[in-house]
């Protein structure tokens, strides 16, 4: 299906796809961690479902170009972070040298920039 919404739209829907994701994703790797155990799985599950409701409120209610560009870096580092540490219990071994710290790093960042959007005026 081919639609001509525009590109705001679809960043509208691509962070509800998202924040949907992060959600059923963090709820099935907690059942994971309550089942079969690993410690890393449970803070990937905790982070993910921590982060799941920005995206879905950016989705739904929009924002400025800094809270999207926040919104961004922030499922960014969330994917990196998340990542490695699922990495390390399921596969045993790191998703790259540094990409935990790099995912955590972002996701500090993500929020500041989602912090500083407040102090930008939104333009109509």
């Amino acid at each position: 299906m081919h639609t001509t919404e525009p590109p705001q739209r679809r960043s509208d829907r691509a962070f509800i796809l998202a924040g949907g994701l992060c959600g059923a994703a963090g709820v099935a790797l907690s059942a994971a961690a309550a089942h079969l155990g690993g410690a890393f799985v449970g803070t990937a599950a905790s982070f993910l479902l921590t982060h799941a409701p920005v995206f879905i409120a950016v989705g739904l209610f929009g924002g400025s170009r800094t809270l999207r560009t926040g919104s961004l870096i922030l499922l960014a580092g969330l994917i990196l972070f998340s990542g490695d540490l699922l990495a390390r219990d399921f596969l045993g071994s790191r998703l790259f040298p540094m990409s935990a710290p790099i995912g955590g790093t972002l996701l500090i960042a993500g929020w500041l920039v989602i912090a500083g959007s407040a102090l930008f005026q939104r333009r109509s």
